[in-house]
């Protein structure tokens, strides 16, 4: 039995119809089960680079149908992540709000329409199930974390109204003890604060990573304004009150530097949710007996209360699903449907993720490199752990591009970015010259799973940690020398890597270790910082050559770059990215009335994200296509035109147009 579970929206990726806030039906992806097990699942954002897309999910359903080597007709059932009521009552408002739309379509109907016009097949109706927002959330959970019986917290922004939901798990039965309205959600006030740190949605991590470099105790008092704890678990928020800020500090603006002010706001932010968290599991803890925990939703993923959770002893395990985000709402409706339809279908804990693309074989890897050869030089290593190991304990920081993508936010080892995890240098090398990211967020460590415990403390009778879910304390006598992984409060959110679930990766870590004396790596996610993770090797040659990485390794090849020339570039081609378009408007200059003519290219999918460009770079996108060379293109249209190679290297650096050969 086969069954598809998907998230996300309606609009292909070069369209925007619908007009979704960036907020609305993000995480697009899919997850293909068989018999109740996943054997393919990537995110939209994968295949379409847009971060936390809400387009379609079609590029995900067909990588899915590719990968089990079937068509859309063999699938038995279809599975989305919100129920038909709450999204036939959103899509009634924007029809009315939206003309443009066409004649009303149901959601059922306009899904089975979408599935049609873009695979040529149109499921029964029958076929597609809706699952409640938070019961995919915490499905996604419940079935795969191998407990019999657990509490389950789903904790998000908003879903389907319901913000928070606690609920009991029992063999196969969940029954929902407590739901909470987006009044009080935690994700929303999570983000209405770091508003005022200069941050918006899905910057979240960022602050929980800032956090540690304050004292809450300088705000703890307002901050107790901002919520109330009641009685048997309950909490209310006061979302209003967090305008008292205002009498603290002025928002701060993007690029301005970081003050011990914002230091101890985000300290505080941090320190009163994990109150609010652990007033409601201390009350459901006594109330349910349950002793482990299984955690799902966006807030799931603030690895720093985690760890606090399994530093507290309150649950003797806890489980994080890997994607806690709404892309994991695909695979708990897709689970919750496969287990209604078939009750006995094992639950057994998830072991690793890795369900996404694959590179491809030896033959194909080399193909798709030797298409970049007047940019980089490649050679196959004999042996690609070994010699990658002493490249990096020789001080090299390199893209590590392995077998089939993770699934979720986090890269756990086949789309790293890896390094020696020992100089502290290491960790601004990658912060500035690599990510392009705020200097004080911490890296995570790659340790061998049987050697964890030497240098991290670990919960007791707990071992494995193989989704980078929790931040644990690094042992006091290694926290000098693992400057680059050693966040300033002496913790590291940890990945366990074993043997089983990634061979190679662990054969890495193996050899690194026997080099050094230290079986463990710095990794953090292969892209830079306006992008997905890199899922191609092309996509991995592209970040490759606009960041600072040392070198790649592509399966057994090692790459290097050439010098990035106009003459290299010559014979490459240049086009828009899909999502992206460019403009020329009109627009007054002064109060004069004098009027000029602006050039900017701009995302479809959110109108902040724009860029001004010059006439010279406008004319050369407008001609641009995949099959006129660079050189052609410069020829034609940027002769005599100063800085526009510059100019065109800057738009591929930050995504705007795509170079490829």
């Amino acid at each position: 039995m086969y069954v598809l579970g998907f998230t996300g929206g309606f609009d292909r990726v070069h369209e925007n119809r619908f007009g979704f806030p960036i907020d609305f039906a993000h995480d697009a992806a899919a997850v293909l089960l068989r018999d109740g097990e996943v054997i393919a699942a990537v995110e939209e954002e994968r295949l379409n680079r847009i971060k936390h897309t809400n387009k379609a999910p079609l590029a995900a359903v067909r990588f899915c149908l590719e990968a089990a080597g079937i068509d859309l007709p063999q699938v038995d059932h279809l599975a989305f992540y919100a129920t038909e009521g709450f999204m036939n009552g959103w899509l009634r408002r924007q029809h009315l709000e939206n003309p443009r739309l066409g004649p009303f379509l149901d959601i059922r109907s306009r899904q089975q329409q979408l599935f049609a016009d873009n695979f040529g097949y149109r499921p029964p109706a029958e076929r597609l199930h809706y699952v409640s927002h938070h019961m995919s959330h915490a499905v996604s959970s419940f079935a795969v974390c191998g407990f019999d019986d657990c509490l389950l917290l789903s904790m998000d922004g908003v879903g389907e109204s319901v913000s928070t939901m606690v609920l009991s798990g029992v063999g196969k039965e969940l029954r929902i003890l407590s739901s909470k309205p987006q009044q009080y959600s935690l994700g929303d006030y999570y983000l209405k604060v770091i508003g005022f740190l200069g941050y918006r949605i899905y910057d979240e991590y960022k602050v929980m990573g800032l956090a540690p470099y304050g004292d809450a105790a300088r705000f703890r008092d307002l901050f107790t304004q901002f919520y109330a704890l009641l009685p048997d678990g309950e909490y209310v928020i006061y979302n209003e009150r967090v305008m008292a800020l205002y009498e603290v500090l002025a928002p701060r603006q993007r690029g301005e530097t970081f003050s011990q002010l914002h230091k101890d706001i985000a300290a505080a932010l941090q320190e009163s949710l994990e109150n609010i968290v652990f007033h409601m599991l201390r009350h459901y803890r006594q109330l349910t007996g349950h002793e482990k925990l299984a955690i799902s939703g966006g807030v799931g993923q603030n690895s720093s209360m985690v760890g606090k959770l399994w530093e507290s002893g309150l649950f003797s395990d806890i489980f994080v699903q890997p994607a806690a985000d709404d892309a994991g709402c695909a695979i708990g409706c897709a689970l919750a449907v496969a287990h209604q339809i078939n009750p006995d279908l094992p639950q057994r804990r998830l072991q690793h993720v890795y369900w996404g693309s694959d590179i491809g074989d030896d033959d194909a890897i080399a193909r798709t490199l030797a298409g970049w050869s007047p940019l980089i030089e490649f050679r196959r290593m004999q042996d690609p752990c070994g010699e990658t190991a002493r490249l990096l304990a020789d001080g090299a920081v390199a893209g590590w591009v392995q077998g089939r993508a993770e699934y979720g936010p986090r890269a756990l080892g086949n789309r790293s970015i890896i390094a020696d995890p020992r100089p502290a240098a290491n960790k601004d090398i990658v912060n500035a010259m690599i990510k392009k990211r705020e200097g004080y967020r911490p890296f995570a460590p790659s340790v061998l799973q049987e050697r964890a415990g030497e240098f991290f403390e670990l919960p007791p009778d707990q071992k494995q940690f193989p989704f980078m879910s929790c931040v644990l304390k690094v042992q006091p006598a290694w926290r000098e020398t693992l400057g680059a992984i050693t966040h300033v409060d002496g913790s590291a959110r940890l990945q366990t890597v074993s043997r089983n679930t990634n061979p190679r990766y662990h054969a890495l870590i193996e050899a690194f270790g026997q080099i050094t004396g230290v079986p463990m790596l710095l990794n953090t996610s292969f892209n830079n910082h306006v992008e997905p993770i890199v899922n191609t090797v092309d996509e991995a040659v592209t970040c490759f050559l606009t960041s600072g990485l040392n070198i790649l390794v592509a399966g057994d090849y090692l790459v290097h770059k050439k010098p990035l020339t106009a003459e290299a570039l010559a014979g490459l081609r240049l086009w828009l990215s899909p999502c992206s378009q460019a403009d020329a408007t009109h627009a007054f200059a002064d109060d004069t009335g004098t009027q000029v003519t602006r050039h900017q290219v701009r995302r479809n999918y959110d109108a902040m994200l724009r860029r001004d460009i010059s006439a010279a770079a406008f004319a050369l996108i407008q001609a641009s296509d995949a099959h006129r060379t660079i050189g052609e293109l410069l020829r034609a249209h940027g002769d005599g035109q100063p800085g526009l190679f510059n100019e065109i290297l800057a738009l591929w650096d930050e995504r705007w147009v795509m170079v490829r050969p």
